[in-house]
């Protein structure tokens, strides 16, 4: 009986260890995700009081700068995951050096992506649909917030690097300076100094390029504490850039999934598509902050998973696997559970329209249902991303993609019905191709390389 009370107690311990292992990187990551998106609202309100054109200018810039930085995603995931492989192994200094790439592969991304954007701003600028005022008004900011593509890119893989080093709290940090510097520098350009909406996006560049030399700084610091070689390694780089490849065909196939959906909604056969596509996006914008919460457990997953895996140890790798799958089922249950108490209430924050606001409880409440389900999709996609199985995550999110598209494209059903699609189908069909990666261990490849 002793023993047996010894084991549980011992068990106990290792449970509490683990989750303060996951929530001691989950929170601050979260806390960062979002700082982000409630900043830039506080940007479309300064710029919105200069008027409706520059309004709608600044939203058709940022969808083009948004898509850009979006598809980069990856280096901050694949630098998580390499950096963290190599901290399991002891690797200090080989951890930094492939930081140190990551962040030279950011450099050269956003030289090669600015100079195109900035002489075709006009081009893009109206075909993403500005017309008229509102294209002079897209077309100037676009040309000048272009030039913090590259810091922006900076900070991913800066991110990505500490993230690896299991530091969680500098990029928060770093990103809430960053936005209140942003927010007072529009302050002073816009209103004060009378810049408009140029202000707007010089405001933002320079708080980008502040933020991005402080990361900088901090790798810097430790790569060469620990003797890491600050010089671009070209073959590293090359490396870095073949590794990224997968996690871009990933980040594309997701993308190309939430594209389709926005687009069954236009195509939704009846007088009401105004009201339809109002709620839809009031719904997908709360089904994202939703996705802010669980992503965070998913980038302690990558963080922690990469080092158990370079620690050799997969046996841990497992533990921390299914401590972490809990902990999204959970976090989905209750994030589901408050997104249907509060179906009724939260369309009164978002829009006026009664129509709107009837439509959105049914389409929250299916929502609400899926939470637990995107809890384990989510975490599981940190997991194998931390574990560098990128080229798998890349074909199931294509086999995902053949699936979804044709039928939520062409069924053209209700809006009810395209988010009982869209939960059912799309994050069903991830839940089945990561969970049947996950059972086996083809994707615990331990050592220094994934």
């Amino acid at each position: 009986m002793g023993l047996r009370e010894s084991c549980r107690k011992e068990q106990r311990t290792g449970l509490v260890h683990t989750d303060r292992e996951i929530w001691r990187l989950a929170v601050p990551a979260f806390l960062a995700l979002v700082a982000e998106p409630l900043f830039l609202l506080a940007d479309s309100a300064i710029v919105g009081h200069l008027g409706t054109d520059p309004l709608a200018g600044l939203g058709i810039a940022g969808v083009i700068l948004q898509t850009v930085v979006g598809l980069c995603v990856f280096l901050a995931y694949g630098t998580t995951a390499s950096v963290a492989r190599r901290i399991g192994a002891g690797d200090r200094r080989g951890a930094l050096t492939q930081g140190i790439d990551g962040l030279w592969l950011a450099v050269v991304i956003g030289v090669v992506v600015t100079l195109p954007v900035l002489l075709a701003a006009g081009p893009l600028c109206r075909a993403v649909g500005a017309e008229g005022p509102v294209l002079d008004q897209a077309t100037t900011y676009l040309r000048i917030a272009v030039l913090g593509v590259t810091p922006l890119l900076l900070l991913l893989a800066g991110n990505g690097v500490l993230r690896g080093l299991q530091d969680t709290r500098t990029p928060l940090v770093v990103a809430v300076s960053g936005n209140l510097a942003n927010i007072a520098l529009n302050v002073l350009f816009v209103p004060i100094l009378g810049f408009g909406i140029a202000g707007s996006a010089l405001g933002s560049v320079i708080a980008q390029v502040a933020s991005a030399v402080a990361l900088v700084v901090v790798v810097v610091r430790g790569a060469r504490r620990h003797g890491a070689s600050l010089r671009p390694d070209t073959a590293g780089i090359r490396a870095a850039g073949r590794a990224a490849v997968p996690l871009v065909v990933r980040t594309l196939t997701l993308r190309a999934s939430l594209l389709v959906t926005t687009y069954a909604v236009t195509v939704i056969p009846h007088a009401s598509s105004a009201t339809d596509l109002a709620t839809h996006q009031v719904a997908f914008t709360l089904w994202t902050f939703l996705a802010f919460v669980l992503d965070a457990i998913a980038i302690a997953a990558q963080a922690l998973t990469g080092r158990a895996l370079g620690e050799g140890d997969r046996a841990a790798t497992r533990r921390l696997t299914t401590r972490m799958i809990w902990w999204g089922v959970w976090s989905g249950v209750v994030l589901g559970l408050a997104l249907a108490l509060l179906s009724p209430v939260l369309g009164r924050l978002f829009s006026a329209d009664p129509d709107v606001r009837t439509a959105l409880i049914p389409v929250l409440l299916v929502a609400a249902l899926s939470q637990p389900i995107c809890g384990v999709v989510f975490v599981l996609d940190g997991v194998l991303i931390g574990a560098g199985d990128g080229r798998y995550l890349a074909w199931g999110g294509l086999l995902t993609l053949a699936v979804y598209a044709p039928v939520v494209a062409l069924w053209h059903p209700g809006l009810v019905q395209i988010w009982i699609a869209f939960s059912a189908l799309f994050m069903g069909m991830r839940f089945v191709v990561l969970t049947w990666r996950a059972r086996g261990e083809t994707w615990m490849r331990v050592g220094l390389t994934a």
